[in-house]
């Protein structure tokens, strides 16, 4: 059971002979981009003819069917391209699908011309588990690391994404470094003096932080929404700045797990568990809430899994949207599938379909791991895992709202045991839904 599905690759090879008589023509090799690619590769080589002193210089770049997309001349021998993120020289941005065509300049070619053959290869869109923090601070508000520094830490715990979710501005957001295979996403940390809240996705989800009543917390709310952003509210039964606004602001998530477990998740997790006793269906989140080093708060502590269709700030908030999410203790935490015929974590199940057996699937367990499995009637099953390793269990979740899975350890650090891996529940639809 691998939590993580590469998405499927392609490539296409096409060579072209460049005669001398083409020296300094810009000369175009037609490619069609596929449906649902996630990102392209292009490499080539350039075989010269004509002996040892005969040396072509042949440059590269590519367009798509509307613009030039990129150009790197005889800089590069290769190039990536992706909705967020692209070789420097290359522009990010939707691969549409239809007619692209690498280009050269044939700038030097010798008297017996040569032969450039190009390799390009498509990174299909394909759903799998991406895991990263959702909450985290730098050296734009009151944290110690870098931007970089940050990325450079999540990407040394093979990590896919991270929010950078600064208290009440949106600096980070316009200087995340470019070179790095994790996925920056935008964030602001809205501050008040009686709770905090994450915008998530939006560049700059407010002009102004200021606020002095529920009206205009309402607003600010409104106003990051507009703006694209998903709002959360952040440790919302902290010892020290918990929500203490109206909980019926409009918001999309609700942080149960900030920063290493302790009794204030508990009272999050257990608020959760009452709106989802009352048939609401929120998405929970988690975040490390990681400002500087520290022994206990750390990155990816805990770390949020998300199920999505392609590493892509909008694929993987969507996939939040979507309540396909786990969440572990850490990178390399007990891991929880749960799933119901065709339906998994954070899925609704039809009213009609056949069965409601639930087949829940752990991955890096270990001996002695106890698992409970909640519904809203509180728990409906509890067993301790047998070895360490790979266990299977079902449940039945006829006539229940949603089932919902933890894995609790016992930490000898801690000398307790505590929340190691949680999911966002199955859904099942009454007919009153149905209709």
């Amino acid at each position: 059971m691998a939590k993580q599905t590469e998405g499927r690759r392609t490539s296409a090879v096409y060579a072209r002979y460049i005669a001398h008589s083409e020296q300094s023509s810009y000369i175009e090799i037609p490619f069609e981009m596929p449906e649902l690619v996630e990102e392209v590769h292009v490499r080539y080589t350039v075989e010269s003819h004509g002996g040892e002193d005969a040396k072509a210089v042949i440059d590269l770049g590519v367009r798509d069917g509307a613009r030039v997309r990129g150009w790197s001349g005889g800089a590069r021998r290769e190039f990536r391209i992706g909705p967020d993120k692209a070789t420097p020289g290359y522009l990010p941005g939707p691969l549409e699908p239809g007619e692209w065509a690498v280009l050269h300049n044939a700038y030097k070619v010798p008297e017996e011309g040569c032969t450039v053959t190009v390799e390009v290869t498509f990174s299909q869109r394909a759903p799998r588990w991406l895991k990263g923090d959702l909450h985290t601070h730098s050296v734009h508000s009151d944290g110690a690391y870098t931007l970089e520094e940050n990325a450079a830490i999540m990407e040394s715990l093979g990590c896919d994404f991270i929010a950078m979710t600064d208290h009440n501005t949106s600096s980070q957001n316009l200087a995340y470094p470019r070179q790095t295979s994790v996925l920056m996403i935008p964030g602001t940390e809205f501050t008040t003096n009686f709770g905090h809240a994450n915008f998530i996705g939006a560049t700059d989800p407010m002009h102004d932080f200021r606020v002095s009543d529920m009206s205009g917390v309402r607003e600010k709310f409104r106003i990051a929404r507009e703006r694209g952003a998903r709002t959360v509210l952040n440790h919302p039964h902290c010892d020290y700045c918990p929500w203490e606004w109206d909980f019926a602001v409009d918001h999309d998530w609700v942080e149960v797990w900030n920063g290493p477990w302790t009794e204030r998740n508990g009272r999050a997790l257990a608020w959760w568990q009452e709106q989802l006793a009352s048939g609401r269906r929120l998405v929970a989140v988690g975040g490390s809430d990681v400002h500087r080093p520290d022994p206990y708060v750390k990155h990816a502590m805990p770390c949020v899994w998300v199920r999505a269709e392609e590493k892509t700030v909008r694929e993987v908030l969507s996939g939040i949207d979507r309540g396909h999410v786990v969440i572990t203790y850490a990178p390399d935490g007990p891991f929880v599938r749960m799933q119901c015929g065709d339906y998994g974590v954070g899925d609704a199940v039809p009213y009609g379909n056949p069965g409601r057996e639930v087949l829940m699937q752990f991955e890096d367990l270990l001996a002695g791991d106890l698992v409970r499995v909640y519904s809203e009637r509180g728990v409906e099953l509890e067993a301790a895992a047998p070895l360490d390793g790979e266990w299977e269990l079902t449940a039945d979740g006829e006539e229940r709202l949603f089932l919902r899975t933890e894995v609790w350890r016992y930490f000898e650090q801690a000398g307790d045991r505590r929340l190691a891996a949680m999911t966002n529940p199955i859904y099942f639809d009454s007919r009153e839904e149905e209709e």
